[in-house]
């Protein structure tokens, strides 16, 4: 009997992928702290990964090199953030401490689904190795 890997760590490395674009986005605010007119980007992730376990759900998939991967290509949930101070006089809208902070979240949280895929990784060698 084959073990599907692809259909059980799917979500998960999608999660991890979407998390990885999400400190992108961040660190992109952040360096531009300084840039005028720059207005700082957000990623809802929950939104995103809806919308990948939506396209899982529905099979949707690459069939040639040359199409459009429909996972990576819409919009990814990448908006401008709302922001959350007045603006300084120079249109930037990136609060720097709020874009720490948010890489700090997204950071543990990745390092969470790290930890989440070894101890799977673990339990599967456990079980193939037959306990030992």
């Amino acid at each position: 009997m084959a073990i599907g890997f692809d259909k059980g760590f799917e979500l998960h490395a999608q999660g991890m992928q979407l998390r990885s674009q999400r400190a992108e986005v961040i660190a992109g605010n952040i360096a531009n702290a300084d840039t005028p007119n720059y207005k700082a980007k957000g990623m809802d992730f929950n939104k995103a990964m809806q919308q990948a376990n939506l396209q899982q759900q529905m099979g949707m998939s690459r069939t040639n090199s040359k199409h459009f991967d429909v996972r990576t290509e819409l919009n990814n949930n990448v908006d401008f953030r709302v922001p959350d101070q007045p603006d300084t006089g120079d249109g930037n809208t990136v609060d720097v401490q709020v874009e720490r902070n948010l890489y700090l979240e997204n950071s543990l949280e990745y390092q969470a689904g790290l930890q989440f895929l070894n101890g799977k990784i673990k339990a599967l060698q456990k079980v193939i190795s037959g306990g030992r």
